[in-house]
C-alpha cells in the first residue's frame, strides 16, 4: 500500500480566504485597499513589495479565489519568454468562457524577469488579456521596467509582527492534522519568533523541525533551548539575507578556490535555487578569476566578465548555464593569488609612506621651468633599448629593489618569471624561486 505523502506543514496550513489571513492589516484589514478591491470586484494590476514569506503568494491566490478569477502561476526563477506568451495565448483562448472577468497572472519573483521577459507583459496587460500579480523582495522602483511600473500599483508587504507569528503559532498546534495529535507543550517563543524574522513560512519550518526532533517522544517542548539546538543542527532554508546566505557563497567561492567543479556546481545550484541574484554570483566570480585564478590563466578574468554581461543580458533561467560553464572553467584552471598579494603588499607600503617623492627623471616636463629643474632629465625610453627594456630604477628613493610581485609556479607565471629574471637579474633570480 503506497504512503501518502504529507505536505510541509507551511502548505498545511496555508489560508484560503481573507479571514484566515494573518498579517497586512494595513492593506485587507476591513476598510482598506486591498480589501475594498476585493470586495468591488474592480480589480487591476498590482505589485505586492515585501520580504520572504509574509504571504505575497497566498495573498494572490486568495484574490482570484474569492473572486472566482482564473489564476495562472508562473516563477521567474524558472520561466521563460516562450512561458509567459503560452499564458497569455491560454488566457486569450479561454476569455469567451470567463464572464468578461479577466483571468489573475501572477508572477513570483518578478524582478528576476529580464526587459524582453518584462515588455511579453506589457501588451497583455494593456488590452487587459489578464489581471497582473506580481511578488517581489527587491525595490520594483530598480527591477521593473517602468511602462510596466506605471500599469501596476504597488503594495508594500511588512514582516509578520509578533501578534501575527503567535496567531499562525496557536492556528497550527490546533487546526493542523498532526500537530493536534501531539502533546505540544509551549514554554517559551522568543527563539522561536525571533528566528522566524517576521517570516510567517519560516516560522512553520522551524516549529516543524523541533517537532520532528522529538522522534515520536512525547511532550514535545517548544522552547528557547530546544529551538536553538535544532537550528544548530538544520536548516530549513535559504535565505539570501540570512546566515545561510553566507555559508553558501563561503562554500561556493572555497569550492572554486579548491579546484573542485563538482561542489561548486552544487553550490551554485544551491544558490539558484534559493532566489539568489545571478549577477551577485557573477561578481563573485569575476573576483575570483583575478584573485584565486590570476595570472595562473590570465584568460580567466576575460571569460568572467563575458559571463557577467551575459547574466546581466539575458536573467534567469538561462543564465544559470553561462553561471555553470564560468563556474567549472574557474575551478578547473590553474590558480595563482600573486596579483592578490602584490597589491596588497603595495597598498600597505603606499599606506605607510605615501610622501615619497616620484623621482625626477620620471616626471613629465611640460613647462620650461620643469625642465630646467630637472625633470625628466635622464629617463631612458625603454622602445630604444634592445628588446624594449631599459635597465632604469623606477621606485622611490628609499624602496629600491622592493619586489611586490612574486611570480608563482604554473605555466604562465613560469614565462613571466623568466622574462622578470632577464630584464632584473639584481631583483629577480632563480634561486629565490620556492620549489
Amino acid at each position: 500500500m503506497a504512503t501518502t505523502l504529507l505536505a510541509p506543514l507551511p502548505e498545511r496550513m496555508r489560508p484560503h480566504t481573507l479571514d484566515e489571513y494573518v498579517g497586512q492589516r494595513h492593506l485587507v484589514g476591513p476598510g482598506c485597499i486591498l480589501r475594498n478591491m476585493i470586495e468591488s470586484g474592480n480589480l487591476s494590476s498590482f505589485i505586492l513589495w515585501g520580504p520572504p514569506g509574509v504571504g505575497k503568494t497566498t495573498l494572490a491566490g486568495i484574490i482570484a479565489r474569492t473572486l472566482g478569477r482564473e489564476f495562472h502561476t508562473l516563477s521567474a526563477v524558472s520561466s521563460g519568454v516562450k512561458d509567459v506568451r503560452d499564458v497569455i495565448d491560454k488566457a486569450k483562448g479561454n476569455s469567451l468562457f470567463n464572464n468578461g472577468a479577466a483571468p489573475v497572472l501572477f508572477i513570483d519573483e518578478i524582478h528576476r524577469f529580464n526587459k524582453a521577459q518584462q515588455d511579453a507583459l506589457l501588451g497583455a496587460v494593456e488590452q487587459g488579456v489578464f489581471v497582473l500579480i506580481g511578488a517581489t523582495t527587491e525595490n520594483p522602483s530598480f527591477e521593473v521596467i517602468t511602462p510596466l511600473l506605471s500599469r501596476c500599483q504597488v503594495f508594500v508587504l511588512k514582516p509578520l509582527e509578533v501578534s501575527d507569528l503567535q496567531i499562525l503559532l496557536d492556528r497550527a498546534l490546533k487546526e493542523d492534522e498532526v500537530l493536534k495529535e501531539k502533546d505540544i507543550r509551549v514554554e517559551q517563543t522568543e527563539a522561536l519568533f525571533r528566528q522566524s524574522g517576521g517570516d510567517g513560512r519560516k516560522l512553520l519550518n522551524i516549529l516543524e523541525i523541533v517537532v520532528d526532533s522529538f522522534a515520536g517522544k512525547s511532550p514535545v517542548v517548544i522552547s528557547n533551548k530546544t529551538v536553538t539546538g535544532c537550528l544548530q543542527q538544520n536548516v530549513a532554508i535559504y535565505d539570501k539575507g540570512g546566515e545561510m546566505h553566507y555559508d553558501i557563497i563561503s562554500a561556493f567561492i572555497k569550492s572554486v578556490r579548491g579546484s573542485d567543479p563538482n561542489a561548486a556546481v552544487y553550490y551554485l545550484a544551491r544558490m539558484l535555487d534559493g532566489g539568489e541574484d545571478p549577477l551577485f554570483i557573477a561578481r563573485r566570480l569575476c573576483i575570483l578569476s583575478s584573485e584565486d585564478v590570476g595570472l595562473a590563466n590570465p584568460n580567466a578574468m576575460l571569460i568572467a566578465q563575458s559571463c557577467f554581461e551575459i547574466v546581466r543580458s539575458i536573467g534567469m533561467p538561462e543564465a544559470r548555464i553561462p553561471l555553470a560553464e564560468c563556474t567549472i572553467y574557474l575551478a578547473s584552471s590553474p590558480k595563482s593569488n600573486s596579483a592578490y598579494m602584490a597589491i596588497n603588499a603595495a597598498m600597505q607600503a603606499a599606506s605607510a609612506d605615501s610622501l615619497r617623492p616620484v623621482p625626477l627623471y620620471l616626471r613629465n616636463a611640460p613647462t620650461k621651468l620643469m625642465e630646467q629643474l630637472g625633470y625628466s632629465d635622464g629617463y631612458k625610453y625603454a622602445h630604444d633599448f634592445p628588446g624594449h627594456f631599459a635597465d632604469l630604477e623606477f621606485m622611490p628613493q628609499g624602496l629600491e629593489g622592493t619586489r611586490f610581485y612574486e611570480p608563482q609556479q604554473n605555466r604562465h607565471e613560469d614565462v613571466l618569471r623568466s622574462y622578470l629574471e632577464a630584464c632584473w637579474p639584481k631583483y629577480y633570480t632563480k634561486k629565490d624561486q620556492k620549489g
